[in-house]
């Protein structure tokens, strides 16, 4: 049902220093459009709560992925559609509306928890067989529990769910799946122009690097 990236290596913590290895297209990278370069450089990830990949990169990677980036560099996070149901779109709503609210990693994590267990931040696979962890969320009243927990109640849920800012954010989010191709997550996607190949990375250093170069090149 999903197409989900597996990682081939375990990205190390290296130490944040610059990048002084050549990045070669067609390698470590991929050009998938030609727009223009934006005023205001950005990298966007595009992941899925449904994704173990993706809760082991937001829990341990993707902080100091984050701290790493040029201060130039702007961070987005996009949910992607590979589920094509009322399901899925509420889990893809309930990203939109994190997006309006303060704490937003706590919010992240909480769903991931929801979704695939609180422990599965170890690399594990939820899907995988033996695994007997289900799912907490099969409605928008269970995206609400979660978010109660942490003082969200569901009237202001419902109003930021249900607005056109989150409509919008929906529609955006698929188009530019279609138009990213992208087809396993996460997914790393430099000033909309350049996706970052996740199986050329060997350390933490390396993702970095690459998204300042992509981000920063005129």
């Amino acid at each position: 049902m999903f197409k989900y990236l597996a990682l081939a290596v375990t990205l190390a913590v290296a130490p944040i220093t610059s990048f002084a290895a050549q990045f070669v297209e067609g390698t470590h990278y991929t050009q998938i459009s030609n727009n223009m370069v934006p005023s205001e450089p950005k990298v966007t990830e595009f992941f899925s709560f449904y994704c173990h990949n993706c809760f082991n990169m937001e829990s341990q990677y993707l902080p100091e992925i984050k701290k790493g980036l040029d201060k130039r560099v702007a961070f987005d996070s996009k949910h992607v559609d590979f589920m094509n149901s009322d399901l899925g779109t509420e889990v893809m709503r309930s990203l939109a509306v994190i997006h309006e609210l303060d704490n937003k990693e706590a919010l992240k994590i909480a769903m991931f928890g929801a979704i695939q267990g609180k422990d599965n931040t170890a690399g594990h696979d939820h899907s995988a067989a033996g695994h007997e962890h289900k799912s907490l969320i099969n409605s928008r009243d269970d995206i609400k529990k979660v978010f109660a927990e942490l003082g969200v109640d569901a009237k202001q849920y419902d109003v930021l769910a249900d607005s056109e800012v989150a409509d919008k954010k929906l529609s955006l989010w698929r188009q530019q799946q279609v138009m990213y191709a992208v087809q396993s997550v996460p997914a790393f996607i430099v000033n909309d122009k350049y996706a970052i190949n996740l199986n050329e990375m060997r350390t933490l250093d390396d993702i970095i690097g690459l998204i300042n170069y992509l981000a920063l090149q005129k």
